[in-house]
């Protein structure tokens, strides 16, 4: 059997393998699916992918399975693991992360001006897949950044950096890092002037930088002898979803709860009445990572941050049996018991990670009195929501436990009057198809609105 395109999410427990045919026509589809342990720690992620690839060919039933291209997203070997150096951390620093979060990076370090011992010490410890340094609007301060070049260029630690950074350093900043032989990528300014946040051209030299060295990270090396097109971060492959459905239906929010975290990506203009007050600039995509909201991994944090009468009452278990209960659940909950558990569980892990996306009203005291104004993500604009991730799409309730948060939401965020619509990427296969809209717009277009399944 042949099939037009293969699109592999390599996860760091789990790969899956989505088989795609009817590419170019009025009706492409998803063929079948394959499943299999992520074998990075194996030292060959190619072995997962093969087992992947197998079971694909059971569940299609054929022995000879060709395909025209694969392509990939990985969070194996760590995923994306970035760190951000910056000016002055409420402008140029922010501006970095924002841009380093959208292209689906892990951010394991974040500094403030000029970097200290313990911050170099830091990042050798930490062997970041990249180094991004930023600092100074155009045509402002240069010193900062011209000193975190200089010190990250002593270490000679042979990892990608990319420079975001004040214009005027361009020059200075090719001569330290050729000195030491680091390769560099310089992109616009991620901060340009006061207000004003450049994201987009550092996310795709993130993403591209990413793909060019993610071959060479342990146990990744042999994936180009199965991958030929385009290999970027899983959560930067559901930005990607996320970005182009906004241009499908408009302003929306995605959720992705897994075991270990709960991503929230949003892609929205905002208000009017809103950017009227705002304090601050925000970009028009945004992902926020909650690393400690995890209903698998993480699911003891989660239990801590619950509400446990909450808790007890929607899972008929007594406040004093619920931790026990909590800490014996499996990686896939199998009883209605678990199942109840793990769905309260996804209800703490949405409630905590919008609240923590959301921007806020802030009451501001002046001369003049006082003053509301907003600072933070504005989201009073959102159409559609979109639930993905193994909680939302498996357990049968994803639909009910968003509606509900958002019924829930804080008085002071910044949500919308009245509840968006809900869609579930039931075949869970937002990651693939966010890959796929790189290259196969119309096609990635045909097959969201054929799968994402409205459940209002």
């Amino acid at each position: 059997m042949k099939v037009d395109v293969l699109a592999a999410e390599i996860g760091s427990t789990t790969t899956v393998v989505n088989a795609f045919v009817g590419m170019g026509t009025a009706e492409p589809r998803l063929a079948g699916q394959g499943f299999a342990p992520t074998s990075v720690l194996e030292g060959d992620v190619t072995v997962g992918l093969e087992g992947a690839i197998d079971h694909l060919k059971k569940n299609l039933k054929t022995e000879e399975l060709t395909w025209e291209r694969f392509l990939a997203s990985s969070s194996a070997a760590g995923g994306l693991r970035m760190t951000v150096h910056g000016l002055v951390y409420d402008m140029t620093v922010r501006a970095a992360k924002e841009a380093a979060l959208g292209a689906g990076a892990n951010i394991h370090q974040i500094t403030a001006g000029r970097m200290r011992r313990t911050d170099l010490k830091k990042l050798v410890e930490l062997k970041p897949n990249i180094i991004m340094i930023a600092g100074g609007v155009d045509y402002g301060e240069r010193d900062t950044a011209l000193d975190n070049a200089e010190k990250i260029a002593e270490l000679n630690l042979g990892i990608p950096v990319i420079y975001a950074g004040n214009i005027q350093n361009h020059d200075e900043i090719r001569e330290i890092f050729l000195e030491s032989g680091t390769k560099l990528y310089i992109v616009d300014n991620v901060y340009p002037s006061i207000d004003r946040l450049e994201v987009l051209p550092a996310r795709r030299v993130i993403q591209k930088v990413f793909e060019e060295h993610i071959i060479h990270a342990p146990g990744m090396e042999k994936i180009r002898s199965l991958v030929d097109g385009h290999v970027i971060p899983t959560p930067g492959a559901v930005m990607e979803a996320t970005r182009f459905l906004k241009n499908e239906l408009g302003d929306l929010v995605t959720f992705d709860v897994g075991g270990a975290t709960t991503d929230v990506h949003s892609v929205t203009d905002g208000s009017e009445e809103i950017s009227r007050i705002q304090l601050s600039p925000e970009p028009d995509a945004k992902r926020t990572v909650e690393g400690d909201l995890g209903v698998y991994v993480n699911r003891m944090n989660v239990y801590e941050l619950a509400d446990k009468k909450r808790l007890s009452m929607r899972t008929g278990l007594p406040e004093e049996a619920l931790e026990e209960a909590v800490q014996a659940l499996p990686p896939v909950p199998q009883t209605d018991a678990e199942k109840k558990l793990v769905g309260e569980l996804t209800y703490t892990a949405l409630k905590i990670g919008l609240h923590r996306h959301a921007g806020k009203y802030r009451d501001s005291f002046a001369s003049g009195g006082k003053k509301t104004m907003a600072e933070g993500r504005d989201l009073t604009a959102l159409k559609y929501i979109i639930g993905t991730g193994g909680a939302l799409t498996r357990l049968g309730i994803g639909p009910e436990l968003i509606r509900e948060v958002f019924s829930d939401g804080h008085k002071f965020d910044l949500l919308p009057p009245a509840l968006p619509k809900v869609l579930i990427d039931q075949t869970y296969i937002m990651a693939s198809l966010g890959v796929l809209s790189t290259e196969y717009p119309e096609d990635a277009a045909k097959l969201f609105e054929y799968y994402l399944e409205d459940r209002n």
